[in-house]
């Protein structure tokens, strides 16, 4: 059932994308279109979203595939329909948690199975930080930023574990975050880095440090 959920509010999120005006999307975000796709650049990957039915693809070794994640389409869309005109990047980060609402419990459990996987290597979080083309940030043990769209960017904070705290990650925003999505967005967002970040990992801890992630 919470799988016909994610998928009708994909479904419906695609279709008020194709009730907007798709020249005016264009213009607003400068993307690069032809009758079939508007192209652009989210999460540092190529995608394209088609303006017949809004479906999502990504590129990814020279090949379009399927894109259509409940997260993905769900950050996508949210930035590209319903960001502001207005919207510009503050360069000051801010707590997810400082935004004033309800923070999902998962962000800040006191125990994190990624950052305890993190925290027995942190040389290959750095690695694979860069493998995603991220940026250093300061104020952490491993610490960085990812674009997510449009000049939007989530910053990440890994701190290792000592005698009296566990390993942590946190995750922060621009101040103007809320210019480009919807606060519940957010977590949609931190869930797709999460996801690209573990991936990325566990790839380097193959290539450079062969088992010892087991």
């Amino acid at each position: 059932m919470a799988q016909d959920n994610y998928r009708l509010q994909m479904e419906q999120a695609q279709a008020r994308f194709l009730s907007y005006d798709q020249n005016r999307l264009i213009e607003k975000f400068s993307l690069k279109a032809d009758e079939d796709y508007l192209y652009l650049s989210f999460l540092g990957k190529p995608h394209r979203l088609s303006r017949k039915t809004g479906a999502l693809e990504y590129g990814a070794g020279g090949q379009w595939r399927d894109g259509n994640t409940f997260d993905r389409v769900l950050t996508l869309l949210d930035i590209l329909c319903d960001s502001r005109d207005s919207r510009r990047p503050a360069g000051v980060w801010q707590s997810m948690e400082s935004f004033g609402r309800h923070v999902h419990q998962s962000l800040l459990a006191e125990r994190d199975p990624m950052a305890e996987a993190f925290d027995k290597n942190p040389q290959a979080l750095a690695l694979a930080a860069q493998r995603l083309g991220a940026k250093p940030i300061a104020w952490a043990d491993v610490g960085f930023s990812l674009e997510i769209m449009d000049g939007l960017s989530v910053g990440v904070r890994f701190w290792r574990s000592d005698e009296d705290f566990p390993a942590q990650i946190r995750w922060f925003w621009d101040k103007n975050a809320l210019e480009y999505l919807r606060y519940e967005t957010m977590y949609y967002a931190v869930s797709l880095v999460r996801q690209g970040l573990w991936e990325a990992f566990t790839a380097q801890m193959a290539e450079n440090f062969g088992d010892e992630l087991h």
